[in-house]
C-alpha cells in the first residue's frame, strides 16, 4: 500500500481481538488452537504498532463475561496469559509503556505481583502505550469511578460540582491517556462487546472480515488508511 511514512503516527486505536473459536472450528482444531494463534498475531501487532509510532494500542484480551466460557478454554487463556507477562519484560527495550485495564481481583497473586512490577519498570517509557484489557468491561470501569468520584466527595476532596467529564475521565483506568481515535473488530462482527464504553464516544469504528488469527500488518495498514479516509465531525458541521 502506498501511504505516508507518519499515516499512523499519534493514533490511538483499540481492538478487539475476535474470531480465535470460529479460526480454530474451520480448521477442525480445539478453540484453545485459535487463542494460541491469536497470541502470536497480538505480538506481531504490537511490534509494528511500535514502528508505526502510534500513540496507544488498547487490545480487548479477556472480557468480565469470558468467565462464563467452559473451564478449559478460559484455563487456556490464562496460561497464555501467563506467558505474555514473562515476554512482556522485553517490551522495555522497545520503550513501550504498559499499562493494565481491568479488575484484577480474581487473577492469581503471580499474575498480579508481576503486572504491577511490569507497568513499574515501564513507566517512564516513550513510545507506543500497549495497553492490556484483562478482566475488563466497559459499564464495570464506568461504576467503578463513578464510586471513585462518590468517595471523593464523602471524603470532602471534592463538590459534587467539580465532578465534569475531565474528573470522570480521570477516574478510568486510561486515566491521563487519549481516548481512541477507532476501535477495530476484526471477524465482521459489528458491535462494542461492553468495550471502552466512555472512552469510545466519538470513535470511528471499523469492522473488516478477517479472524484474528489471520490478520495481518497489511490489514492493520488498511484500517488505519480506512480511518483516514473517514470525515470526522464530533457533532458538528
Amino acid at each position: 500500500m502506498d501511504r505516508p511514512q507518519n499515516f499512523a503516527e499519534g493514533l490511538s486505536i483499540g481492538i478487539i481481538m475476535d474470531g480465535n473459536g470460529r479460526w480454530a472450528k474451520k480448521r477442525g482444531l480445539p478453540r484453545t488452537a485459535g487463542h494460541k494463534k491469536g497470541a502470536e498475531v497480538f505480538r506481531d501487532i504490537i511490534r509494528y504498532c511500535n514502528e508505526l509510532k502510534i500513540a496507544s494500542v488498547t487490545f480487548y484480551a479477556f472480557s468480565t463475561e469470558n468467565w462464563a466460557r467452559p473451564l478449559e478454554e478460559v484455563s487456556a487463556i490464562m496460561r497464555l496469559f501467563g506467558e505474555y507477562l514473562i515476554m512482556a519484560y522485553d517490551y522495555q527495550k522497545e520503550n513501550n509503556r504498559v499499562v493494565f485495564l481491568g479488575d484484577r481481583a480474581p487473577l492469581p497473586e503471580k499474575f498480579k505481583a508481576q503486572m504491577a512490577d511490569i507497568e513499574e519498570k515501564t513507566k517512564n517509557n516513550t513510545g507506543t502505550v500497549l495497553n492490556v484489557a484483562i478482566n475488563y468491561g466497559g459499564r464495570q470501569e464506568i461504576l467503578r469511578a463513578a464510586k471513585l468520584l462518590a468517595q471523593k466527595v464523602k471524603d470532602g476532596q471534592m463538590a459534587v460540582d467539580d465532578i465534569d467529564e475531565a474528573a470522570f475521565s480521570g477516574c478510568l483506568y486510561t486515566a491521563g491517556q487519549k481516548d481512541p481515535d477507532f476501535i477495530l473488530r476484526p471477524s465482521g462482527e459489528m458491535r462494542l462487546s461492553n468495550f471502552m464504553l466512555w472512552q469510545a464516544s466519538y470513535a470511528e469504528f471499523i469492522s473488516m472480515d478477517v479472524l484474528w488469527p489471520d490478520f495481518t500488518r497489511a490489514d492493520l495498514d488498511r484500517a488505519i488508511d480506512e480511518y483516514n479516509h473517514r470525515s470526522r465531525r464530533f457533532g458538528g458541521l
